[in-house]
């Protein structure tokens, strides 16, 4: 069961200003990379879209570093600068349809599911701060899924399932490179009054959700 704790809570306080800071830093990463793939789009709208990303994830950065900063949190980054070069480099490295996948479906629709999770345990301020992000990301991820779900009705219904059933593995190679980080995620959600195992279990189905909905495609 979750529990809303109180702002003058200093364990809550900590706890939120790392999320805050991390969220705030994955924010950043992800404008970094949509602004280096867009040269390499494969259309004008696709250049377009990322452009359009690029600015939102500049507007959320600058929301969170604000708040932040009222917030009195300690800004010292979760991620160090190797961590923030691997996660670049990593997505430097992919195909569009990989992209596709990694950035709209790991990263954003179940990232921001999670973050989801927190917003009703938050203080005021920081559900204001995450009102305008995790709106726009509902944009972003509407359109890499649609991105993605046209990419795969290119491939033949072999490799289409095959590369489905792939999508699992990639998400949990992605998890396992952010436990690699040393980033203890569990302490930092319970200590803000989440109940970790919940929000480990609504990702899941949000997961399953979405590979059932690029599954229909199968039968196109």
């Amino acid at each position: 069961m979750s529990t809303v704790l109180p702002i003058d809570d200093d364990s809550y306080c900590i706890a939120m200003g790392r999320l805050l800071v991390m969220y705030t830093q994955i924010d950043y990463l992800i404008m970094c990379a949509c602004a280096e793939r867009i040269a390499t789009a494969p259309n004008e709208e696709m250049k377009l879209m990322l452009g359009k990303q690029v600015g939102d994830e500049s507007r959320h950065v600058r929301i969170q570093q604000e708040w932040m900063e009222k917030f009195g949190t300690d800004t010292t980054p979760v991620f160090t600068e190797q961590h923030q070069q691997r996660f670049l480099q990593h997505f430097r490295e992919l195909n569009w349809l990989n992209f596709l996948t990694d950035m709209y479906v790991c990263v954003e629709a179940l990232g921001s599911e999670a973050v989801e999770q927190i917003v009703p345990l938050a203080d005021p301020g920081t559900r204001e701060s995450l009102k305008t992000p995790l709106q726009d990301e509902i944009d972003h991820v509407a359109f890499g899924l649609g991105q993605l779900k046209i990419e795969l009705a290119k491939l033949p219904h072999k490799q289409r399932m095959e590369y489905i059933e792939s999508i699992s593995s990639r998400l949990d190679f992605l998890d396992d490179a952010l436990n690699d980080m040393g980033v203890d995620i569990p302490a930092m959600f319970q200590a803000v009054g989440a109940d970790y195992r919940q929000v480990v279990d609504i990702v899941l189905e949000r997961r399953g959700e979405i590979l059932q909905e690029l599954s229909m495609l199968q039968a196109a």
